[in-house]
């Protein structure tokens, strides 16, 4: 399976260029075979192999970086299954709600009561701030 299809290639390019966003992601790659996933929001215009996003290795701390796509690619588990894109992912919220639901959760969710509970945190933190 192409991790990155030429449909998704284009909006993960426009968000690396859009520096200063929180753009929502726009595809998630997991280990059919463990606990990592990645939600993935843009590529690096100057390094075309770094992509940046939510990373989850499964050992409970989620954390925000960047991962090599031919690193990725390169994976291959037991029977020879590798990283896969999920099909019917659609991100719904930024990536700092997905991490802020992660922080709280300890790894990456979906789940739409706890991203909308981050979202508010996250808004009620801004309130204050300013």
């Amino acid at each position: 399976m192409q991790l990155i299809p030429p449909d998704l290639h284009a909006p993960l390019l426009r968000n690396g260029a859009a520096r200063d966003a929180d753009p929502v992601p726009v595809l998630k790659l997991f280990n059919p075979c463990g606990a990592a996933t990645w939600l993935i929001t843009e590529v690096r215009t100057d390094e075309p192999d770094l992509l940046f996003g939510l990373c989850d290795l499964g050992l409970g701390c989620p954390e925000l970086g960047y991962v090599s796509l031919a690193e990725l690619e390169s994976v291959k588990g037991p029977f020879g299954l590798g990283i896969e894109r999920d099909l019917h992912f659609a991100g719904r919220f930024p990536l700092s709600v997905y991490a802020e639901a992660a922080r709280v959760a300890g790894h990456i969710t979906e789940s739409v009561p706890s991203l909308r509970q981050a979202a508010d945190a996250l808004a009620r933190r801004r309130e204050s701030a300013s």
